[in-house]
């Protein structure tokens, strides 16, 4: 028994009578830095399941034709001094373009992934192709390529964004 407590009858601590503990204390911030506000909500990532299907679902068509432009790609690579090798590269990066090409198409549009930029690019690449081919200048071709992308790319993100706007309600 402390002396204080048993002569006075008060308890040891003095606290419970000081007069600043009769309003409540407001708590106090754990850190001095301001508080951020909260983040807007973020879209939950589509899994692989929600990504559109080909008309041709169950045959595997894409993956196909990529598997034969591989194997175009790898006997033209190893005959490429001959007219047939050749053929058969141009083939392979045909095939395997293609294939890629529609799936980037596919999702672009239904709104599961933006493919802006590559499908942009794909109709100057076709289109710079068939100018080399014709034997036009790199001056002109440059130009028509750069036009082409910048009004592909406008009209493919403007079709992305209606793509992913929710249906209107009538």
């Amino acid at each position: 028994m402390v002396a204080r407590e048993g002569l006075l009858r008060l308890p040891v601590t003095l606290g419970a009578l000081s007069r600043h503990n009769n309003r409540k204390r407001r708590p106090r911030p754990k850190t001095t830095a301001p508080q951020v506000p909260p983040r807007a909500p973020t879209r939950a990532r589509r899994s692989i399941e929600d990504r559109p299907k080909p008309p041709w679902h169950p045959v595997p068509l894409v993956e196909i034709a990529v598997l034969v432009g591989i194997v175009c790609i790898a006997v033209g690579f190893f005959s490429r001094d001959s007219t047939r090798g050749r053929t058969l590269l141009v083939l392979g990066f045909a095939l395997g373009s293609l294939g890629g090409l529609d799936t980037a198409i596919r999702e672009h549009f239904a709104g599961y992934r933006s493919h802006t930029l590559v499908l942009a690019l794909a109709p100057p690449v076709a289109v710079t192709v068939l100018l080399a081919v014709a034997k036009v200048g790199p001056a002109v071709i440059l130009p028509v390529a750069v036009a082409l992308f910048g009004v592909a790319f406008i009209l493919l993100r403007g079709a992305w964004t209606r793509a992913q706007a929710p249906p209107q309600r009538q």
